[in-house]
């Protein structure tokens, strides 16, 4: 049976929900099982079916990037250690030919699909950019109706020399309904080009494998990239829903996406 879910800070109608992971689910096989959704961007200047922009190849997920929008679980989880293993191809496309390659992990996900721009759903993004791997994005909208379908959570975070919000260890807490908060070291003279590396940028050279971590434990994430914390929040609100794995016009290759118990840290990295 699925169980109504309240997270410790809700002001936010509560989810259905698969409930906590307690064994590790690995998001290759729901995909393998028919067990996603998709949704993608109606006029985008590239938008390919979705079983052409995800496919499994070779024992690897492969994301062309040829449209904008995300493969989501049907069923929504609480309480996990996510796992992405994941390098940048060589493509790029259409607008964003010679923009940073941009993707990104989406966690928390309720509501509609398209409340945001037609294209995205409520949700917590973990940044996958260049130069901005592990960045917080809030994400929310209106339904069809008008309604608000909303997302927020609170922030230790300061203002950089650009007025953007940069998570800060410490900082005062600040809550955040909507918009980005940079991880802590980002490159504040950032630009959206092919191929951006900031000086403390904690990401591999594209083509190698990086590890993107989201914990989710009660109503906080935290964000690693290659073993470093990032980013962190707090009064996480809604503290479930479904997983997404977005498309932004950038290739991508994954050979492992799955979400593990929260007790299990004992899988080396690199790991295979």
């Amino acid at each position: 049976m699925r169980t109504t879910i309240f997270c410790a800070a809700a002001v936010l109608p509560a989810l259905l929900c698969a409930g906590t992971v307690t064994n590790t689910v690995s998001l290759f096989d729901l995909l393998r099982n028919g067990e996603v959704d998709y949704h993608l961007g109606p006029s985008s200047d590239v938008r390919d079916p979705p079983a052409e922009i995800f496919s499994l190849q070779d024992k690897l997920l492969h994301i062309s990037g040829r449209g904008y929008g995300y493969m989501a679980t049907k069923a929504s989880f609480r309480d996990y250690h996510l796992v992405l293993e994941f390098k940048w191809g060589q493509k790029t496309w259409g607008k964003r030919a010679a923009c940073a390659r941009d993707n990104g992990i989406l966690v928390h996900a309720h509501g509609p699909h398209g409340v945001m721009g037609n294209i995205w759903i409520a949700s917590f993004e973990a940044q996958i950019i260049e130069g901005g791997m592990g960045d917080i994005i809030v994400i929310d909208g209106k339904d069809a109706q008008g309604v608000p379908v909303n997302s927020q959570l609170t922030s230790e975070s300061e203002l950089d020399r650009d007025g953007e919000k940069r998570w800060k260890k410490g900082a005062s807490r600040q809550t955040v309904t909507g918009g980005r908060v940079n991880w802590a070291l980002r490159d504040e003279d950032w630009k959206d080009v092919l191929g951006y590396r900031g000086t403390h940028d904690p990401d591999a050279p594209t083509g190698e494998w990086n590890r993107l971590e989201v914990i989710a434990q009660g109503d906080t994430l935290r964000y690693l990239v290659n073993g470093q914390l990032v980013n962190e929040a707090f009064d996480v609100t809604p503290c479930e829903g479904r997983v997404c794995i977005q498309t932004e016009a950038a290739e991508m290759i994954v050979r492992r996406f799955e979400l593990w118990p929260l007790n299990r840290f004992d899988e080396p990295w690199p790991s295979r």
